[in-house]
């Protein structure tokens, strides 16, 4: 049985499978208007600010690779 989702830009029905292409949205076009939301910082992940102490603690370590 295929589970049915709804697009997260448009709302329409989108069949969960290898045959949908852009899955979980409906066509190209809901997926650029998702990208462009994330890249304008319309949509974003909730966090906490940091003290500023903590900031200048980790100002000067090297980057994790």
């Amino acid at each position: 049985m295929t589970q049915i989702i709804h697009c997260p830009t448009c709302r329409a029905p989108v069949e969960w499978s290898e045959r949908a292409r852009w899955r979980p949205f409906c066509s190209e076009r809901c997926k650029l208007i998702d990208l462009g939301a994330w890249l304008k910082e319309e949509n974003t992940i909730p966090g906490i600010e940091l003290p500023e102490e903590l900031l200048e603690e980790f100002k000067d370590e090297e980057p994790r690779r």
